[in-house]
């Protein structure tokens, strides 16, 4: 039997430790450790991990430039999908790159889900494997006797956080629905009980109005960087970065909340304002928007409604709410080996 001598440890002894930085799948978005990707169903999350496996198992940019550094191995557990429809995607995507370093499976029975997934993950475990799982309502085993919803969702959720937690640098990506009622708090967007979204190390909630090509990724995480990304839709399937930097996505997604359901002239009074982080004079506002008349009234509006910020006298600026990450600050939060491939390392 263990005692709390065998398992403590003192404060001393713990900031004497050295522990890796979080290293990332892809930068500021998707770290290692496992994660969660919602969205409702038809809203193109399918497409979106597909270009994300395809970009991370070649080592090109996710989203169109985001850096993922070195190739890895992928595994991309399909399991609402087929061969002929992975192919037509992967055709219509139409990668730089594709990469015997990224595995299909598309037929897998629940009992066999997780032993396959750690099996995946303990082949390649000197690589930072990845495995995404499309989708884990196809997974997920029923409640053992006596098991409540959450204890079975914590239970999942902790198979899957323990697999990814037995490489280092590995990453499991599981894609999940979100609920059908509204939520204020994105987090609680996640269908099923708290115990599978307090079991996850990342949530990543994709949310877009049906029709639009625009949408927008919201990151939450323990140990990595949080954030809300706009990305929108190119062409067919192809999710991309809105501008080209995680700041100008960041911004752009702010942008896009604080002027949702908000007429034209306060929308582009609101991008104005959001454009200028340090603050802008509402003169200069004036100037912007020759074409809007009253902006001081509209300002005052916007203020009250939460949708900008009144920084100072007759300055205003966007709502600080938002946490970003530049490629820039890459080497703080990232690691990133040589772009030699997988093939030439393993032998394979």
């Amino acid at each position: 039997m263990n005692t709390l001598h065998d398992t403590s440890f003192t404060a001393a002894w713990l900031m004497e430790q050295y522990f890796p930085p979080v290293r990332y799948v892809v930068d500021g978005v998707i770290p290692e450790g496992f994660c969660l990707l919602v969205a409702p169903p038809k809203f193109g999350k399918s497409w979106l991990v597909l270009g994300l496996g395809l970009a991370v198992s070649a080592g090109t940019p996710a989203l169109g430039v985001i850096p993922t550094g070195k190739p890895r191995p992928v595994l991309y557990a399909a399991l609402e999908d087929g061969p002929r429809r992975l192919q037509s995607r992967m055709k219509a995507l139409a990668p730089e790159r594709i990469e015997d370093t990224l595995t299909f499976v598309t037929n897998l029975g629940r009992s066999d889900i997780f032993d396959t997934l750690q099996s995946f993950v303990d082949q390649w475990s000197e690589h930072e494997p990845v495995v995404i799982l499309d989708t884990l309502g196809k997974a997920m085993p029923p409640a053992v006797s006596g098991e409540s919803s959450y204890e079975r969702d914590y239970r999942v959720g902790g198979m899957l956080k323990a697999i990814a937690d037995s490489a280092p640098g590995a990453a499991i990506v599981v894609v999940h629905h979100t609920r059908k009622a509204e939520s204020v708090d994105f987090l609680d967007a996640v269908s099923g009980t708290q115990g599978l979204a307090g079991s996850a190390d990342t949530i990543v909630v994709l949310s877009r109005e049906r029709l639009s090509k625009d949408a927008t990724l919201r990151v939450t995480s323990r140990d990595a960087a949080e954030g809300e990304y706009r990305i929108s839709l190119e062409r067919v399937g192809s999710w991309v970065l809105a501008g080209g930097s995680l700041k100008e996505a960041a911004e752009a997604a702010q942008t896009a909340r604080a002027s949702a359901g908000v007429g034209d002239r306060m929308g582009e009074i609101i991008a104005i304002v959001s454009r200028y982080e340090e603050g802008v004079k509402a003169k200069d506002v004036r100037t912007l928007a020759p074409d809007v008349s009253n902006v001081d009234e509209y300002l005052r509006r916007a203020v009250e409604a939460g949708r900008i910020e009144k920084r100072a006298r007759g300055i205003y600026g966007p709502v600080r709410t938002v946490t970003t990450v530049s490629f820039g600050d890459a080497d703080s939060h990232t690691t990133h080996d040589s772009h030699t491939s997988i093939t030439e390392r393993s032998g394979r």
